[in-house]
């Protein structure tokens, strides 16, 4: 993930980019606002952290400039101002989080890794067709959730996570419940059976003699 970081304050700039950098971000550092919308010309990045109290161009500045030409792009104010004024005025320009100096850098990262994860989440809604969403347990269609059970989503997951591989229902049942489950293998057809009518197109294959396999529509 390709961070931008706004922050005029050499000591938390250092600081704050050290620890982004342990949880394997990629970041490109900025200690003005006018150095900021010039990387933004140049550069692609998934999230600006940006600091709003900064010289030249400040902060909103350059979050007004973001979400105008990349609005797809994950924001967090981070700045010493506590009023609600300055609060209000990021969130109207549709700041995604906002953070009040000074902030635990732990805390911080886990905001980001929320907001990216969110980010990331909705870009997954918005693509066509059958889409998986693990950390999420969910699955959508065109961007339309699917109402699943869980049984029925960790079924689907698992014969589209392999697509050219025909499961048993033995496998199957190993996949899903590990060990813990007790009784009939044909407990499989049931769920395949309730998954073929909720999914939008034959998605699942039934491979004579061996058990089922997923298939594009």
């Amino acid at each position: 993930m390709r961070i931008l970081f706004l922050e005029d304050e050499p000591t938390i700039r250092e600081v704050l980019t050290e620890y982004m950098k342990m949880q394997d971000y990629e970041v490109t550092e900025a200690e003005d606002g006018e150095k900021a919308l010039e990387l933004l010309t140049e550069q692609d990045f998934d999230m600006a952290v940006l600091d709003i109290m900064v010289p030249k161009v400040s902060g909103l500045e350059v979050l007004a400039y973001i979400k105008e030409r990349r609005p797809d792009m994950a924001t967090i104010m981070l700045t010493a101002l506590g009023d609600e004024k300055t609060q209000v005025q990021a969130f109207n320009l549709y700041a995604d989080d906002y953070v009040i100096k000074p902030v635990s850098p732990i805390i911080l990262l886990k905001r980001m890794e929320t907001i990216l994860r969110r980010v990331k989440r909705m870009e997954r809604q918005e693509e066509k067709g059958l889409v998986i969403c693990g950390d999420s347990y969910q699955a959508f269609y065109d961007g339309i959730p699917l109402e699943l059970t869980l049984s029925e989503f960790l079924l689907l997951q698992v014969l589209k996570g392999e697509p050219k591989r025909a499961f048993t229902r033995e496998q199957l049942i190993l996949r899903i419940f590990n060990e813990d489950y007790v009784g009939n293998d044909r407990i499989i057809d049931a769920h395949v059976k309730n998954l073929r009518k909720k999914l939008p197109g034959n998605y699942i294959k039934t491979v004579i003699g061996i058990g089922y396999q997923f298939q594009e529509d």
